[in-house]
């Protein structure tokens, strides 16, 4: 969430957002036209495995993170920003922030019940 008026806002942190708003529903439109994960993420997504379907305010991901541009380890584990698009095939999952692979869900994940 962005505050804005007064002087709590940054043109850095608007453009920063506003550029991941932007890459989010050029994925979002690559989808809707057939286009598949592989030909969009990055070459070292990073993977999450042990993964589970959480729920904040809004739809997200936790499990174990290796690979991850930003939150350095193996098997670390993390919490997704807002999740928006999940593979019916639960492979891939794309949040706000970046594309992930996805190895194996979490034990009693309830995504199959």
């Amino acid at each position: 969430m962005l505050l804005f008026g007064r002087a709590t806002l940054t043109d850095e942190m608007l453009v920063f957002q506003v550029d991941r708003l932007l890459a989010l529903a050029a994925d979002l439109e690559r989808v809707r036209r057939g286009a598949p994960p592989e030909a969009m993420a990055d070459e070292e997504a990073p993977i999450l495995d042990r993964w589970i379907l959480t729920q904040r305010i809004v739809p997200s991901l936790a499990g174990l993170s290796s690979g991850h541009p930003r939150l350095i380890g193996e098997n670390r584990l993390i919490g997704t920003s807002d999740l928006w698009l999940l593979s019916d095939d639960h492979t891939w999952a794309r949040t706000l922030s970046r594309w992930y692979k996805l190895g194996r869900p979490a034990e009693q994940s309830g995504l199959h019940a």
